[in-house]
């Protein structure tokens, strides 16, 4: 009777496991059946709205694009983090959510054990720029005014723990300087008061720091990124200037609930990747400042931990405190 009783469970076990199999890969294949949401934090929507049209003219669902800006992100990381494991709300994540994670002590959800990550779809550096009738013209001469004045220079940021912030601490803490931070609301107010003259310089996201810099109001001196800007190929990386391992970028990917089955993951990471490489949607990305991607889900989990790692090695070094 034991023995019996054993194999029915048995069996039972095996029975239940092929049926949960069996509806995974029908809900994989069927998916998806109603539109899909991307919901934005801080920084643009122009890397959403562009996928989403191709995904929806390809999935023929819509791609709905939601901005939640509140809290640095933190909003938007939490609604899609509770959100169904359906693979139908996504969350745009940017390098303010792996900050996020480090500086803030209470979070209402974790991110990386709440989110799962489906594809890098495109990086964009910083740029770093000073007013164009300043005299400093390149970034060697900038650390030297810095160090011949201790604590006079200043520069501005989009907020207090945003990727400009880190950026500018990073440069402090490699070259050795005192310099001031101020930060702004956002991206726009800190140029308002850089054109002014108010501040002495940012590191401006590539897509905002561009049409200033194409009509002579601002002066580039440098890029954040680790390779030079296919836009502005002749702008020196701040790491050939000096500072080797200085590295920091800006960049939008995709999460899901972490609880999203496999190959719901799969399918998005498959689709998002085809659409990134599509010649039509890297013109659009570059015009709008990004460097195109489209990565494994593989390549953008080790991305985002090598870039919680370096925000918290700043974070802790310049003694950061949440905002």
């Amino acid at each position: 009777m034991k023995d019996a009783s054993y194999l029915i469970n048995l069996l039972t076990k095996k029975v239940v496991l092929i049926l949960c199999m069996t509806s995974f890969i029908a809900v994989a294949q069927n998916f998806p059946e109603k539109p899909l949401r991307v919901i934005v934090g801080p920084g643009p929507d122009s890397l959403a709205r562009i996928t989403g049209e191709k995904i929806a003219e390809d999935w023929g669902q819509a791609v709905v694009v939601e901005a939640k800006p509140a809290a640095g992100g933190i909003v938007a990381g939490d609604s899609v983090a509770k959100s169904s494991p359906d693979g139908y709300t996504l969350l745009l994540s940017t390098g303010s959510f792996t900050i996020n994670s480090v500086l803030q002590p209470k979070m209402p959800y974790d991110f990386q054990n709440d989110l799962a990550p489906v594809s890098l779809l495109a990086t964009l550096p910083f740029v770093l720029v000073v007013n164009a009738s300043s005299p400093i013209k390149s970034l060697k001469e900038l650390i030297a005014s810095a160090k011949t004045q201790p604590g006079k220079l200043n520069y501005a940021s989009s907020g207090s723990g945003t990727p400009a912030h880190l950026a500018g601490e990073m440069l402090k803490q490699m070259a050795g300087i005192d310099i001031l931070h101020i930060p702004y609301k956002s991206a726009a107010a800190g140029v308002t008061d850089l054109l002014g003259g108010q501040v002495n310089f940012m590191f401006v996201p590539a897509p905002s720091a561009l049409p200033f810099i194409k009509s002579n109001q601002l002066k580039a001196l440098a890029v954040s990124s680790p390779k030079r800007y296919s836009v502005l190929p002749e702008l020196p990386t701040v790491a050939e200037e000096g500072y080797p391992s200085f590295a920091i970028v800006g960049w939008n990917g995709i999460h899901v609930p972490a609880k999203t089955p496999k190959n719901i993951i799969e399918k998005l990471n498959k689709e998002f990747v085809k659409v990134m490489h599509q010649k039509e949607v890297q013109v659009k990305a570059i015009a709008a400042g990004f460097e195109p991607m489209g990565s494994s889900v593989e390549e953008f989990s080790q991305f985002v931990k090598s870039d919680i790692s370096r925000s918290s090695e700043v974070i802790k070094t310049g003694n950061i405190q949440p905002f």
